[in-house]
């Protein structure tokens, strides 16, 4: 199956997102982009593609394990940026990146012990992806416009093990599906 380790920012946080995409979306060539859908909206930790279902065991123990040895830490969205020449446009993150990063990491480091075949290491960048196009589109405007987003701070408490379905239909424009197949308290508690 299809899986990567994600924080998933909270329903409020994603309606404050919600709000400033609507705003987005009445820019000029805005329906040039594909929106990205509320439900999935993540800041991926760490991609795992395709997981043989042996390895998700082990997987699932090692990142739980991840999720022990990580406290709780503060996490805002805001900002914006794109990725590929205008192909993915996100909005970033603020607080304690730090902390976020080991926690990438952490779960980076349990999909390659698991024996996730995870390529070559990047360095991470906290982004939750909003909009992708098939070319290259100008997001300079939408980068501007995020600039000056930002949601409330929430704590983040937890770490998700996430399936990706991807679209089957052919339908332009559609979107993958997400499910949590498994979440865990960061610190240990809850």
């Amino acid at each position: 199956m299809r899986l990567f380790a994600a924080v998933l920012p909270p329903e409020d946080v994603a309606g404050e997102l919600a709000a400033e995409i609507a705003r987005l979306r009445q820019l000029p060539g805005a329906d040039g982009l594909r929106w990205t859908g509320r439900p999935g909206w993540h800041l991926t930790l760490a991609f795992y593609s395709e997981v043989d279902d042996a390895l998700v065991p082990d997987l699932s123990a090692r990142l739980a394990r991840a999720a022990r040895r990580s406290d709780p830490f503060p996490l805002a969205l805001c900002g914006g940026g794109q990725f590929g020449h205008g192909r993915a446009l996100w909005t970033g993150a603020a607080g304690d990146l730090e902390a976020l990063r080991r926690l990438a990491g952490r779960a980076e480091a349990a999909g390659r012990r698991a024996g996730v075949p995870m390529g070559e290491h990047r360095r991470y960048t906290a982004h939750l992806t909003v909009a992708r196009s098939r070319d290259a589109v100008d997001t300079r405007p939408y980068v501007q416009a995020l600039a000056a987003f930002t949601s409330r701070t929430w704590t983040v408490a937890g770490l998700a093990l996430v399936r990706s379905n991807l679209p089957r239909s052919g339908v332009p424009g559609e979107q993958p599906r997400y499910e949590s197949v498994a979440r865990w308290a960061l610190g240990g508690a809850g």
